[in-house]
């Protein structure tokens, strides 16, 4: 059974865009059954596009990525999602809505790549740092046993992630 995993940010831009990436190129390298989204509680229209190249310049289609809602995976016909990590701090302080299947939710906060100093080139340099330590957290998430896991035993095991 596949498991799926929702990634948050308030503007489905750059962070959470960044997760869904890494999440699901890392799942298909490793043969995992795990597939990755991304919205946001206010999305922006469009992705930031020091996203788009820090994804596409380690081999990642974006495509078909957009920017888009998380009602989008809170009604009828959403896939159910076995966990919801947020990664911004606003979106982790926001009322979620109901997401089908009671899933396991964690937060992992990263700092906002995109208001980092030093002009473009201070800004390219952040959003790689971020994928990579988002990248870092995804294997550590694929490494565990989730078709045996409990959901206790999964929220224990996210937010060990989370601390490290």
């Amino acid at each position: 059974m596949t498991t799926n995993v929702l990634i948050l940010c308030t503007h489905n831009s750059a962070r959470s865009v960044l997760g869904e990436g890494m999440l699901n190129h890392l799942a298909e390298k490793l043969g995992k059954n795990v597939r990755a989204f991304s919205a946001g509680s206010a999305p922006g229209g469009r992705l930031n596009p020091f996203a788009v190249e820090a994804l596409t310049r380690v081999g990642i289609d974006v495509s078909g990525y957009h920017s888009k809602s998380w009602d989008e995976f809170a009604g009828d016909g959403a896939p159910a999602m076995r966990v919801v990590i947020t990664v911004c701090d606003s979106a982790a302080a926001e009322t979620c809505p109901y997401w089908p299947g009671s899933p396991v939710k964690v937060h992992w906060g990263y700092a906002d790549p995109s208001v980092a100093p030093g002009g473009d080139e201070g800004r390219r340099v952040a959003f790689e740092l971020t994928r990579q330590a988002i990248g870092y957290r995804m294997l550590q998430l694929l490494a565990l046993p989730l078709d045996t896991m409990s959901n206790d035993e999964l929220q224990r095991a996210l937010t060990a992630i989370s601390e490290s």
